[in-house]
C-alpha cells in the first residue's frame, strides 16, 4: 500500500536540516538582540543597603526605596538614580549613553541606574528607583519597539497566510493526482510540497532586519520607540530642527546682567532662578545654575500662580517679602522680550527678560555654543539632497547668527509652537515628508504630528518625548548615519523578500510536480530561512560611512 520504497532517509535528513537551521537561527538571533538584552539586564538583583547603624545589608532591589543609601562595589551596576554621597569614581555609560569613554564621577554628582561602577567603592543616596528611572524608561522603550510589528511585517503576515492555504491545496491536489498511479511518489511529491515551502522566510524577512538595526541603534545610544520609524525615516526628505539643545549645546551661561536702578545683581538673579526653577527649558537650568554658583537664594523666594507658557516664558505671583518690599504682590515673568512686554533688544545676543506688573526688572545675556559638530552633520544631510530648515522660538538674531554659522539658508525666528507646528503642516500639504529634530521640552505637538521624529535625550524625561527615536548622547552628527542606516534597512528588507518569494516561485513548482524529493526540500527550506537571517545580521554593524 505504500509503495516499494523506504522514506527513513528523507524523515530523518529532513529534521536535521530543520533542526540545524532552527539553531543557526536562534543563535543569529541572540547575536542580534545581545545588546538589547544586556541593557535590559543591567540592574543587578541585590545591592548592599546601610543599616541605621551604618552596617550593610545586602537586600533584593525591589527592598530598596527612595532615601536609601546604597554601598555598590566595583563591577556592579548601580540600582537607580542618586546621587554620590561617599567616594569618587568613574562610571561606564555606554549602553546608556552610546558614550564608549569612562565617565568621572564626584561627590554629590548624579548616577544612573544601569551604568558600571569602575573606579572604587562608593555610597549613594537612592532618588529614583524602578520603572521612573531613566534606565527603567530606557527598558520600556527597547521593550515597546521589540514587540511591535511593523506596517511590512503585517503584510508579510497576511501574505503568508493565504500562500499557507495555497500550498496546502496543492499538496492535496499533487497527492490526488498521483494516488491511482503510485501512492509511495504521491506522498512523497505531497511531502515536498509541504517542506519546501517557507512562508517562514517571508515572515522572518522584516523583523529580521529591522531588529537586527534596533539592536545597532542602541549600541550607539539610539532609542526607538516603533520599528516602523525605520521605514519612515528612510523616506524623508526634508528635516526640521529646533535651536536650543538641539543645534547647541544643552549648557547655556549667563554673560552678563543689567538690573533696574535699586535692585542688586544676586537679587534679580534668585528672583529669576526661583522662576525658573520650575521649568526644563535649558535657558532656565542656565539661570538657576548662575544663581547657585553666585550663592543667591532662590529657595527663600515663595511663588504661586506659576505658569509656563511653552515657547514664551513663564509667570509667578510673588509672595509679600521684606527683601522685594517693591515687589509685593507683583506678577513676575521671565522670558522673551514680547512675553514681558518689554521693547526688544538691539545686541545680536541672546537675551532672556524679568519684568513684574510694573515693567522691566533685568536683563540676561546668554552664551549658547553651537555643537561642534553641527555644521557637518548638516552638510551630510544637503550632500544627499534633503531639505534643511530651522524653527525656533528665539530672537531674530539669535537664529540668524546660529544658521549661519552652521549653514542653513531656510529658518524662522521668535516662532511658537504654533507657529512650528503651521509650518511643519504646510509643508506636509505640499507632500513633504518631514523629519523633526528637537530637544522634547516645548516641542511635543510638532514631534508627534512629524512623519518621523528624534528627540535629544540629555537631561529631558524619556516620558515626555513624543519622539520615535532618541539620541541619548545628543550626538546629532549621528543622524545622517541613522538616516543611511535605515535606508539600507529597508533595502535588506527588500532583499528578503524578493528572496523568499522567488525561492517559493521556482521550488513550489518543481515540489508539484515530482523533481524535488523531500529530504532536498527539507534542505532547501532550511537553506532559505538563514539566507534571510544572515542578510539581516549585515545590519547589525552602524556604518561610519556617509550617507548615501
Amino acid at each position: 500500500w505504500w509503495g516499494d520504497k523506504i522514506y527513513f532517509d528523507s524523515l530523518t535528513m529532513f529534521v536535521f536540516f530543520l533542526l540545524s537551521a532552527r539553531l543557526i537561527e536562534v543563535k543569529l538571533h541572540s547575536k542580534t538582540l545581545g545588546s538589547m538584552e544586556a541593557l535590559v539586564s543591567r540592574i543587578p538583583e541585590n545591592i548592599e543597603r546601610q543599616n541605621a547603624d551604618g552596617s550593610y545589608t545586602r537586600v533584593l532591589n525591589s527592598q530598596l526605596k527612595v532615601g536609601d543609601i546604597a554601598r555598590v562595589h566595583i563591577g556592579e551596576a548601580f540600582p537607580a538614580d542618586g546621587k554620590l554621597v561617599l567616594g569618587d569614581t568613574r562610571v561606564d555609560e555606554s549602553l546608556l549613553t552610546g558614550e564608549s569613554t569612562p565617565i568621572q564621577k564626584n561627590l554629590h554628582d548624579k548616577v544612573v541606574a544601569g551604568s558600571y561602577n569602575l573606579g572604587q567603592t562608593v555610597n549613594i543616596v537612592l532618588e529614583t528607583i524602578g520603572e521612573s528611572t531613566q534606565y527603567g524608561q530606557i527598558v520600556n522603550l527597547i521593550n515597546q519597539a521589540a514587540i511591535e510589528k511593523p506596517r511590512l511585517s503585517q503584510l508579510a503576515d497576511r501574505v503568508a497566510r493565504p500562500f499557507l492555504l495555497f500550498v496546502i491545496l496543492s499538496a492535496v491536489v499533487a497527492a490526488a493526482l498521483l494516488w491511482n498511479v503510485d501512492r509511495g511518489r504521491a506522498l512523497m511529491t505531497a511531502a515536498a510540497v509541504l517542506i519546501v515551502t517557507c512562508p517562514c522566510a517571508l515572515s522572518l524577512a522584516t523583523p529580521a532586519a529591522m531588529l537586527a538595526s534596533a539592536s545597532a541603534f542602541v549600541k550607539r545610544g539610539i532609542l526607538i520607540r516603533r520599528l516602523q520609524a525605520i521605514e519612515s525615516i528612510a523616506n524623508i526628505d526634508t528635516v526640521i530642527f529646533d535651536k536650543t539643545g538641539t543645534l547647541t549645546e544643552d549648557h547655556i551661561e549667563v554673560q552678563s546682567i543689567t538690573y533696574k536702578q535699586g535692585l542688586t545683581e544676586s537679587g534679580v538673579l534668585a528672583l529669576a532662578a526661583a522662576v525658573a526653577q520650575h521649568s526644563m527649558h535649558p535657558v532656565s537650568r542656565a539661570l538657576v545654575s548662575a544663581s547657585r554658583q553666585h550663592g543667591a537664594q532662590e529657595s527663600a523666594i515663595v511663588l504661586n500662580n506659576i505658569q509656563e507658557v511653552v515657547g514664551a516664558g513663564i509667570s509667578a505671583t510673588l509672595q509679600p517679602s521684606a527683601a522685594y518690599a517693591d515687589l509685593i504682590n507683583s506678577h513676575l515673568k521671565l522670558g522673551s522680550a514680547k512675553f514681558c512686554g518689554v521693547a526688544e533688544p538691539s545686541e545680536l545676543s541672546q537675551q532672556v527678560f524679568l519684568a513684574d506688573a510694573n515693567g522691566w526688572l533685568a536683563t540676561f545675556s546668554l552664551h549658547e555654543a553651537v555643537k561642534h559638530n553641527a555644521a557637518l552633520a548638516i552638510q551630510q544631510l544637503k550632500d544627499v539632497h534633503l531639505s534643511i530648515e530651522l524653527l525656533s522660538g528665539d530672537q531674530v538674531h539669535t537664529v540668524v547668527n546660529t544658521a549661519n554659522e552652521i549653514g542653513i539658508s531656510q529658518f524662522l525666528a521668535a516662532c511658537s509652537p504654533q507657529d512650528k507646528l503651521s509650518r511643519l503642516q504646510a509643508l506636509k500639504q505640499q507632500g513633504k515628508n518631514i523629519l523633526m529634530v528637537g530637544d522634547g521640552l516645548n516641542d511635543g505637538p510638532i514631534l508627534a504630528s512629524a512623519h518621523v521624529s528624534i528627540a535629544m535625550g540629555k537631561g529631558v524625561p524619556l516620558t515626555l518625548a513624543h519622539a520615535d527615536y532618541v539620541l541619548l548622547n545628543g550626538d546629532i552628527s549621528q543622524i545622517p548615519q541613522l538616516i543611511r542606516h535605515a535606508r539600507k534597512t529597508m533595502t535588506i528588507i527588500k532583499q528578503n523578500i524578493a528572496w523568499a518569494v522567488i525561492y517559493n516561485i521556482v521550488c513550489v513548482p518543481l515540489a508539484f510536480f515530482g523533481v524535488l524529493s523531500a529530504w532536498l526540500a527539507g534542505l532547501g527550506m532550511a537553506v532559505s530561512s538563514i539566507i534571510v537571517v544572515l542578510n539581516a545580521l549585515r545590519l547589525t554593524t552602524f556604518s561610519e560611512t556617509k550617507v548615501k
